[in-house]
């Protein structure tokens, strides 16, 4: 019996799987109990007796128990205790061969007839079926619409115990045939509680169909089936209900709708994102090997959720079904998928899978076909139709035993990256044989861990190559990667190591970031956080780590802990029940805070009970047991206390603490509450007061240090807080974790180039051990580098990286949760080099010529010379008699350097087999494998034998040069040629080409043509004239590419013509050396030739190149990776050197630039040349018209030898002077001269330009300018004239003048900066003119003019205008008493600037009412007695010449609404100013009169209306009578008299004028002197006369003193001294009269009525300001212009 291969063998699928651990154990339970009434019903016995060989079905359903029975060939009986069906699925044929206790089942037709009676007999008792089915079916349809039920009398009762499910089987019609095959009644995906689904929809239909067949199984009460058989292959079912089924369903649906609330506000308060998962394959499909003509069925059973869509492919090519009827069948079905081909053929060979697919991922899983053409004695169509599972062939798809040869090429090496880069790793496969379409298992392995496809994770498998490609590196991705390809039972494995480095840091000296978060011990509000410290701290010691959250589905990150924390593992709280959350880890030192660690992986905060049973719902079909156990809900009880209370981790900063949940806790949920008290107290405090907690986990903080704790839980629900736990004992708050002490024994030994090994002892009582970081540092540097990013474990770690040559020294620390230990001591410095080893064995060890009594034999170098040069080869023989080896001889007891050896004294016709060990400075290497068996006979063929020895050299990109040494046996006649065969090293024999068509006479060919990338193997034939004798072996297989660092041979031609070739090797080993050769041959005659080797480098020079020199030169480098390269010296090649070297013997003073001339700043002449370099024997001669010329007064000479320049300068240029100019030069062999010819216009051109530099470097002895006069405009828009002068002294003066007038400058100017400047300010017309400016002192004086006229005067104002628009501010709206005001103001105005306005994009024409103008720097649009049509868009057009400016502003809406209001109110307000009454003037403040004497005062009124006029006297109403006479007259006249005053008529009298709008009251003051006797009088009038003068003068004081008040307005006192009418003529007129300047002013005090409201108007500041010193009359209007809106 030959046995299967791997991909044929059974998987070990069970249905089994399916189900929860607790609903096992009571199926079997209640199989005990129901064991004799348990059996299988078929549909009959008619295809027993037919003898089939497997049950057939499209159906993917199964139905298993403990108790199933599995068939085997051969037996006869059937136990009817279990029982097994099958319908065609394979993985379910395995899991029935799982089952406890096994039945035989025979394939005889007998037998099978005899079992068929079991199966009628035990039927009738076995086909119970629910009428609950039919409330399940609304939500859940199975559709079994032709089937008809009938109500049996029998009626099973509810079991006593909880309700079990009972099996309930019946069979379906198809077609009227019977199909073998028994199915559940309900089947379908089954779960407890569904799973989170895509739409509400199906949540809803799950729901109903878990209630449906909950009920079903639960009980059978009121349904009970018969059957009623009316032909052999139809049934009739028929259906009963009856009354108590019927409240029955009443109930239920209340109970459904229950439960569909629930589960629906339970999956809403789940995060759904952490509970779907990606497609998972619980059954994979196998691999089948079948004959031509049979069908086969691929099956898998796919978990996920949602549920997954599945695909299946062929060659990775979809399987369209359309495309091929009837050839392939797929079924999908409840979670079991199938893909079914029939009458397979040959070509249905190849590899097929099934990939799955939602929204969480994809996943594929792989199987092969091979099908198998027999050719043998039996009848191949008696296979048609039988079942693959029950072929006795076990074919593989090449033959018996075969061995799988699995190689890498292009492998990956140590890679380096740094974090946030893409790296990745690829190996190229080769596998013998070669299997088309069967695909290898590739496997990734990290550390030792596979890996999975993931977000940074992504593998590819082109089928040839096998790719990994870090997506986003993290420290995290740094370790050992291992490959595997797997064929069946075989593999080969390679690894490379990946280092990660930090990235570098936002923060100067902040630490690497922390890595390797995870998630520990979830529950519904409480994770742990675990987390691994970086290797660098940024030069500062870490002082803690922040950890962040983030729930999934949003960005914002919070922080979770205030204070940094040392230890690595932190307990993060107050998460949300139902949500998903990711963390990270930051570092911080004293520098700062680092970058962020990568995230974890998202972890769901959820009982860890919910978590499991939410994610481990099946997506098998269902197997239709259900085990529902009912239990009245214990309502109001107090939950009882927890148990196993215990301390978990203490920290100095936290204790965790861990207990169960009680037994007796009711059906609610349930929640505790912590307490604490200090050890050896009962002095018990809550610690969460507020909150109490969900999960069966809490962290305690804000605990004192070193202090002792004890802790209990009580439970507490809706009825009460239950008993206290038992307490913890005493616990210490401190880190119970210490950080590891310093490893030991730190050890360095050599690996390669690159690379050392370190080694080192655990440090002592180490606990919890995260690994280790090891540290770098070139001796003498002080400078660590870490050598890993990630803690590696073990003691024994490859340091990668290091300079080759270099001495370094590292150090080694440990790390665990606590921290990282201190460093150990330095090792002992280590050389980086490679470590010599002894060589490998050699390999294709062949016969090159035999004779009778010897034999020479050929081999090839060994893959690893060990790091040195190989010393020799040692060579053994045995012989063979009758296939038995004997004992190993030695050939040889000196090495031979050679790969070549003849081993003599053999025995003619023996046969031998040969074995080679190579030999260095290490040792002698391992012998290679005993070589092919070979007979020493003499060799009689005509043809050669095969040449040896061949190897590639020089390979690069598209070339390679081959190398062979020609064949040992040349057969009858000598070797004339050698023919060339290339292929691909993955081709086929066939694939063998020539590469010459000719044979080839020398032995070396240089292949081009190649394609990058690509690898060849190649092989030599030689041919004499008897033919083409035997291929040589095959070369190893050498891919086209340039190797980084490739240099080849350059030539060279020194100073004194000497040619050679040069080249360099900076890969050379200490025993490394340059080998040339000559046409790949030795030289060994070296009499033309000198080779000179330093260090790297190695030159052959010829000694007198000839045509004997032609060929090609080749240098290989010993004992390095096939460094070579070649030069090929031909006949042209040969021409161009000679012709070099002759340049180079007898050589030219090489120049940068010919003779020229220049003149310099003095006007003098310079003529000059540059050569590249001269030495310092160098000179050179000065010719002028054949005459040489000599250094002296005129001629003034000089070689710079350093920089090559030869110069000659003349003081000036006469006529005599006209002619040619030559330099000569000679440098030791070189010469070379220059001529340059001045004559004619070229020499008058050049003496001008020497006179006039002449001129102009005499001007600048003295002050100059340096740039001529100019003009700029300021910001401030006035002009500033400008020049720079130089060469200024103290004593220089500067005078300025305007069309040839002096301007007189307030000050001098003190040449800042060099520059001059005179500044106008308001630039106009006036203006324009010539501008003149002249420097002058003892030294000479400079002028400089500038025109302002016409063009230059138009581009200045042009300059002036744009800079005032530029300046222009803002529109803004004023209302006036004329109307409304549109205004800018600018730093001046000037009439060259064109002002326009626009009204709703049309140009304004100026009116009476509406006119613009200019007041002062302010420009202004009136619009005088504005209407509505005057609102829209103003803009305001500065046109300065060549550019219009423009300012807009919006007279419309609310601000037109306020301004024409406001315009309104003025126009009131001035009208009533202008017309209201007022007294104009005449009435003095103060009258003194002397008694007896007459008063007359007067005034004038005006007013619009004739205003009214009445007198106060001492504020009381005053008439007119005899003695006061009272007038008005014209409206305007007011007089008052009184003929004789009295004292009775001193006071204060009042003139009151009033019309509508306004009163005004003017004062005077009538004071009467009494008069005593004519002396009296004569002496009154004297006294008077000086009481008058002092109060004169007193009023005069006063006003000054007044004077000085600022803000303070006193009316000045007009003091009147009145006398008699007729005075008399020899007295003194006592009466004078002041007028006062300020009783307008007074006036406007007591003005009342509506003129007092104009004077309320306010006047902007801005506008008094610009006003200045102007007239009131301006001062007014240019305020009320100003007041902005």
């Amino acid at each position: 019996m030959m046995s299967l291969p791997f991909y044929q063998r059974h998987h070990e699928h069970y249905d089994r799987a399916y189900r929860h651990k607790a609903l096992s154990s009571t199926v079997s339970q209640y199989q005990k109990e129901t064991k004799s009434k348990s059996a299988v019903y078929a549909q009959g016995s008619a295809a027993y007796a037919r003898g089939s060989a497997a049950y057939r079905h499209s159906s993917a359903a199964g139905f298993s128990l403990d108790s199933s029975a599995a068939y085997s060939h051969g037996s006869s009986a059937y136990d009817l205790e279990s029982a097994a069906y099958s319908h065609g699925s394979t993985a379910y044929d395995s899991s029935a061969a799982q089952s406890k206790r096994s039945a035989a089942y025979s394939l005889d037709s007998e037998s099978l007839s005899t079992s068929s009676a079991a199966y009628s007999h035990a039927s009738e008792s076995i086909n119970k079926l629910a009428a609950a089915y039919r409330l399940g079916s609304e939500a859940y349809s199975f559709g079994l619409k032709n089937s008809n039920l009938m109500i049996e009398d029998q009626s099973y009762k509810m079991s006593p115990k909880a309700k079990r499910a009972k099996q309930s089987l019946i069979s379906e019609d198809k077609e009227n045939e019977a199909l073998d095959y028994s199915v559940p009644i309900f089947t379908g995906r089954q779960v407890n509680i569904s799973g989170i689904t895509d739409t509400e929809e199906e949540r809803i239909k799950e729901s109903a169909a878990y209630v449906a067949k909950r009920n079903l199984f639960a009980t059978g009460e009121g349904v009970s089936v018969s059957k009623v058989a009316k032909t052999t292959s139809e049934e009739e079912h028929h259906e009963k209900k009856s009354r108590k089924v019927a409240i029955r369903e009443s109930a239920e649906r209340v109970a459904m709708k229950k439960t569909l609330e629930e589960t629906q506000a339970f999956h809403r308060k789940l995060n759904q994102d952490k509970l779907l998962h990606a497609p998972e394959f619980i059954i994979e499909p196998r691999s089948h090997t079948i004959w031509e003509k049979e069908n086969v069925r691929f099956n898998c059973s796919v978990a996920g959720w949602p549920e997954p869509r599945v695909t299946w492919y062929k060659n990775n090519v979809p399987i369209d079904v359309q495309a091929h009827p009837g050839k392939y069948i797929i079924q999908s079905r409840y979670g079991l998928h199938s893909l079914e081909i029939t009458e397979c053929e040959f070509d249905d060979t190849a590899q097929y899978h099934a990939s799955a697919m939602n929204v969480k991922g994809e996943v594929s899983v792989y199987a092969s076909l091979v099908v198998k053409r027999y050719k043998g004695e039996i009848d191949a169509s008696l296979l048609h139709g039988r079942n693959l599972s029950l072929s006795p062939f076990a074919v593989t798809p090449h033959g018996y035993a075969s061995r799988f040869e699995i190689s890498f090429v292009d492998k990956f090496d140590v890679a380096f990256g740094r974090e946030g880069e893409t790296m990745s790793l690829g190996c190229t496969v080769v596998i013998n044989p070669d299997i088309k379409r069967f695909k290898p298992d590739i496997e990734w392995y990290r550390n030792g861990v596979l890996i999975t496809p993931s977000k940074w994770v992504q593998m590819q498998w082109s089928g040839e190559r096998a790719s990994l490609t870090l997506t986003h590196a993290n420290k995290e991705d740094e370790g050992l990667y291992t490959l595997r390809v797997a064929m069946g039972e075989y593999y080969e494995e390679y690894s490379g190591y990946v280092f990660v480095r930090d990235a570098d840091a936002e923060i100067p000296g902040a630490p690497g970031a922390p890595l390797d978060v995870q998630c520990l011990d979830a529950n519904k509000d409480y994770v742990i956080v675990s987390w691994k410290q970086p290797a660098v701290d940024g030069g500062n010691p870490i002082l803690g780590y922040f950890i962040d959250r983030c729930e999934v589905g949003t960005s914002h990150w919070t922080q979770c802990n205030e204070n940094p924390v040392k230890f690595a593992r932190f307990p993060v709280t107050g998460l949300i029940e139902g949500r998903s959350y990711i963390f990270r880890v930051r570092a911080v030192n004293k520098a700062g805070v680092s970058l962020p660690s990568r995230v974890s992986e998202p972890v769901a905060a959820l009982d860890p009970a919910d978590r499991a049973r939410l994610r481990s719902h099946p997506s098998a079909p269902w197997t239709g047991q259900i085990i529902v156990t009912e239990e009245e809900p214990a309502e109001g009880v107090v939950p009882g206390p927890p148990t196993d209370l215990q301390v978990i981790e203490a920290t100095k900063n936290y204790v965790v603490l861990s207990w169960k949940p009680p037994g007796q806790r009711g059906h609610e949920g349930i929640m505790y509450f912590v307490e604490k008290c200090v050890a050896g107290t009962e002095d018990w405090q809550r610690v969460n007061t507020e909150i109490p907690v969900k999960s069966p986990r809490f962290a305690v903080f804000d605990l004192s240090e070193g202090k002792s704790y004890c802790f209990r839980v009580r439970c507490c629900n809706s009825a009460g807080i239950g008993e206290p736990s038992e307490a913890t004992e005493a616990t210490v708050v401190d880190d119970k974790l210490d950080i590891p002490k310093a490893p030991g024994r730190i050890m360095p030994t050599r690996n390669t180039d690159t690379s050392v090994v370190v080694t080192w002892t655990e440090p002592p009582d180490a606990k919890e051990l995260v690994g280790y970081y090891i540290e770098s540092s070139v001796e003498g540097s002080g400078r660590w580098e870490p050598c890993n990013n990630n803690p590696v474990k073990g003691t024994r770690f490859v340091c990668h990286g290091l300079s080759t040559g270099e001495k370094y020294i590292f150090r080694v620390r440990a790390v665990n949760a606590a921290g990282l230990s201190e460093f150990s001591q330095e090792s002992e410095p280590i050389e980086v080099k490679a470590a010599i080893a002894a060589p490998s064995p050699p390999y294709d060890i062949v016969v090159l010529e035999s004779v009778r009594d010897s034999m020479v034999l050929g081999w090839k170098q060994p893959e690893a010379i060990g790091g040195t040069e190989i010393t020799g080869y040692y060579v053994n023989y045995r012989e063979v008699v009758d296939g038995v080896p004997g004992k190993w001889k030695e050939a040889n007891i000196k090495a031979v350097a050679d790969r070549a050896y003849r081993i003599e004294n053999l025995k003619e016709n023996m046969v031998y087999q040969f074995q080679v060990a190579a030999a260095n400075l290490a040792g002698v290497g391992a012998p290679s494998k005993p070589s092919k068996s070979f007979k020493c006979e003499e060799w009689t063929i005509a043809v050669p034998g095969p040449p040896h020895d061949v190897k590639c050299t020089e390979v690069r990109k598209d070339s390679l040069v081959l190398l062979w040494k020609e064949p040992v046996y040349s057969g009858r006649t000598p070797v004339v040629g050698y023919y060339v065969d290339m292929k691909e090293t993955e081709a086929k024999e066939e694939r063998w080409r020539s590469v010459n068509e000719k044979p080839l006479q020398k032995k070396y060919l240089k292949i081009g043509g190649l394609t990058q990338g690509v690898s060849y193997v190649f092989r030599v034939r030689a041919a004499n004239q008897a033919g083409v004798g035997k291929p040589s072996d095959v070369t190893d297989a050498v891919i086209a590419e340039t190797r980084p660092g490739t240099k080849e041979v350059v030539v060279d031609v020194d100073d004194n013509g000497v040619i050679s070739l040069n080249f360099e090797c900076d890969q050379m080993s200490p025993d490394s050396k340059f080998i040339w050769s000559k046409n790949y041959e030795p030289i060994e005659d070296d009499s033309r030739l000198n080779i000179d080797t330093k260090g790297g480098k190695s030159k052959l020079s010829f000694k007198n190149l000839g045509e004997d020199d032609l060929g090609i030169y080749s240098c290989i480098v010993t004992d390095t990776d096939g460094v070579s390269s070649s030069y090929t010296i031909d006949e042209e090649e040969m021409k161009r050197l000679l012709a070099l070297s002759h340049e180079r013997q007898f050589p030219t003073v090489p120049l940068i630039s010919e003779l020229a001339v220049e003149i310099l700043e003095k006007g003098e002449v310079r003529f000059w040349l540059q050569a590249e370099k001269l030495s310092g024997n160098a000179k050179a001669n000065f010719v002028f018209n054949d005459k040489e010329i000599f250094n002296g007064e005129k001629y003034k000479m000089k070689v710079d030898k350093n920089t090559g320049l030869v110069e000659m300068i003349m003081d000036k240029l006469e006529e005599k002077d006209e002619g040619t100019y030559t330099f000569q030069l000679q440098d030791g062999k070189a010469t070379n001269q220059s001529s340059l010819v001045l004559i004619g216009d070229v020499f008058k051109k050049l003496q001008d330009e020497a006179d006039f530099q002449r001129k102009e470097w005499h001007r600048k002895q003295g002050p100059h300018f340096v740039d001529k006069l100019g003009w700029e405009v300021t910001d401030e828009c006035n002009v500033m004239l400008k020049c720079k002068v130089a060469n200024i002294k103290k004593e220089t003066h500067i005078v300025w003048y305007k069309d040839d007038r002096e301007i007189m400058v307030d000050e001098e100017h003190d040449f800042k900066d060099g520059v001059c400047t005179l500044l106008i300010s308001e630039f106009s017309k006036k203006d324009a003119g010539t501008y003149e400016v002249i420097l002058k002192d003892d030294r000479g004086k400079d002028s400089s003019e500038l025109k302002l006229k016409d063009t230059a005067f138009a581009d200045l104002m042009n300059e002036v205008c744009r800079r005032i628009a530029l300046s222009a501010t803002d529109l803004k709206i004023q209302s006036t008493a004329e109307g409304i005001r549109l205004y800018s103001y600018v730093t001046y105005y000037v009439e060259d600037l064109r002002v326009g306005w626009v009204h709703n994009d049309t140009q304004i024409k100026f009116t009476d009412r509406m006119r613009t103008g200019v007041t002062g720097e302010q420009i202004w649009l009136q619009i005088n007695e504005p209407t509505p049509q005057d609102k829209g868009r103003y803009i305001m057009e500065l046109f300065d010449g060549s550019t219009t400016h423009t300012k807009t502003v919006d007279l419309s809406g609310q601000a037109f609404d306020e301004a024409f209001a406001e315009f309104q109110r003025l126009k009131q307000a001035a009208i009533a100013e202008k017309n209201r009454a007022r007294v104009l003037g005449g009435l003095p403040d103060v009258v003194t009169i002397q008694e007896g004497k007459a008063l007359n005062l007067s005034c004038t009124v005006w007013g619009d209306p004739t205003p009214e006029v009445s007198w106060l006297k001492n504020e009381k109403s005053f008439v007119s009578d005899a003695n006061c006479i009272l007038r008005f007259e014209s409206g305007k006249n007011v007089s008052f008299s009184i003929s004789t005053v009295s004292t009775q008529d001193s006071g204060k009298y009042s003139i009151v004028v009033k019309n509508k709008y306004g009163t005004e009251t003017s004062d005077v003051t009538v004071i009467v002197m009494p008069v005593s006797g004519q002396t009296d009088t004569a002496q009154g009038h004297n006294q008077n006369n000086k009481t008058v003068s002092k109060k004169k003068k007193a009023m005069s004081a006063s006003k000054q003193k007044e004077g000085g008040k600022k803000d303070f307005i006193k009316p000045h006192t007009e003091e009147i001294t009145a006398t008699e009418e007729t005075p008399d003529p020899n007295e003194v007129p006592p009466v004078k009269t002041e007028k006062d300047t300020k009783s307008n002013q007074q006036a406007a005090k007591k003005t009342a009525g509506k003129a007092g409201v104009a004077e309320k108007v306010p006047q902007p500041a801005e506008s008094l300001d610009r006003q200045g010193k102007k007239t009131p009359e301006k001062a007014s209007e240019k305020g009320a212009l100003a007041k902005p809106h």
